[in-house]
């Protein structure tokens, strides 16, 4: 087993490295204070192949496996945490339309989306479904050549300033208290349909710099040709997209958590307290050894949950759930623990730690929670015969 990033790797790399210390970095406070949604170098993110990495190629996409984009998203990441969690989602819708959709579809949307001409929004958690999505009750009912969409999603990403939805919605006329996972379909929705409507955006802790609204869609009609595979398939998609996700938003943490690491160490070089340099403190020593340890045993755990998910290894749901609930959880820790070697000053806006620390906290509640994660790894592990290794 190689654990070294290969020659194509490392220049995935280095070209991330490079759009987020030019493009992403610099602006990234004032996004998160202005609560600017960044299209125009979204756009430039796509011209570069960053919306489309895992798309397949047929389609225009650059059909990287998922370890490749793991390595692409941790270097966005260090510029911008939760510009680069919006494009992990406009990844993954972009990915679903490409892979379901029909041809009459994909030739309509994939182009746009891939440049970022047109930007994506995921559609899946409602009020009322939040961690148990089979419980959707959003509601799309055929009428000829015809799909009518009612109901209602809620902590969408993007809304309102995005192009594109891919909604989940209920095909099948079960009552809510019997519903289950196999009534539910996929579709594209242009954002601009009659019928939908935003709600206000929600103030959040962090992830600023991307709106996050509830929609309505009130007898929204779409062609039958906008329905991702076949009637009831929806569900099957949306839990592909969430093993996928979950590698991706464990890979925004991990980012994150490197670049607060980086920007502790350098700190601890330069402050002094006692007459002494703040890296001379064994105490502190101990510190900063703990949280490298702890984010390189993440990012290993990422990168192999995510090379399981590329050889489609059945067991490969159980590692993606394993590499969400610990690298999330370390990034918050080690982006913690940054900020309170910075002391008074990581709490001020001044330095970027308070934002690392806002932005990695929704990881751990987002692509199912981590309490969700634990109940996937736990029924996986005691199923007769599964070992997990």
């Amino acid at each position: 087993m190689d654990f070294e990033l290969n020659q194509d790797q490392r220049a995935f790399a280095q070209t991330a490295r490079q759009f987020a210390i030019e493009r992403l970095s610099p602006m990234a406070a004032e996004w998160d204070e202005k609560q600017i949604f960044p299209k125009e170098v979204l756009k430039e993110a796509g011209e570069l192949g960053f919306l489309s990495l895992y798309t397949p190629a047929i389609q225009g996409g650059l059909a990287l496996s998922r370890l490749d984009a793991s390595i692409v998203f941790e270097q966005l990441a260090m510029g911008c945490t939760s510009t680069t969690a919006f494009m992990t989602i406009h990844n993954m819708v972009t990915w679903m339309i490409a892979s379901f959709a029909t041809d009459e579809a994909c030739a309509e949307y994939c182009p746009q989306l891939i440049t970022g001409d047109w930007l994506a929004s995921y559609c899946l958690t409602e009020p009322e479904a939040g961690s148990d999505a089979a419980s959707l009750t959003t509601s799309a009912k055929r009428n000829g050549e015809q799909y009518i969409l009612d109901g209602a999603k809620t902590f969408i990403s993007g809304a309102g300033e995005t192009d594109v939805l891919v909604v989940m919605a209920r095909t099948d006329d079960v009552r809510p208290e019997n519903a289950n996972a196999k009534g539910i379909s996929a579709f594209i929705v242009p954002a601009d349909a009659k019928g939908i409507h935003y709600g206000r955006k929600e103030p959040k802790l962090g992830w600023n710099s991307q709106p996050t609204r509830a929609i309505t869609f009130d007898n929204v009609v779409i062609p039958a040709r906008n329905r991702l595979g076949q009637e009831g398939e929806g569900f099957k998609f949306a839990m592909k997209g969430l093993d996928g996700g979950r590698i991706n938003i464990a890979t925004c943490s991990v980012g994150t958590a490197q670049q607060a690491l980086n920007q502790a160490k350098q700190y601890m070089t330069e402050r002094k307290q006692f007459g002494e340099r703040l890296a001379q403190f064994q105490g502190l020593q101990f510190k900063i050894a703990d949280m490298a340890t702890e984010l390189v045993a993440a990012r290993q755990l990422v990168r192999y949950a995510a090379s399981k998910l590329d050889r489609q290894d059945p067991e490969a749901t159980a590692y993606c759930a394993m590499a969400k609930r610990f690298a999330t959880d370390v990034g918050f820790t080690v982006c913690d623990q940054a900020l309170q070697l910075y002391g008074g000053y990581g709490y001020i806006k001044e330095y970027p730690i308070e934002r690392y620390f806002r932005d990695v906290r929704v990881h751990q509640i987002l692509e199912g929670t981590n309490e969700i994660m634990r109940l996937i790894i736990a029924r996986r592990l005691l199923r007769e015969g599964c070992e997990l290794l």
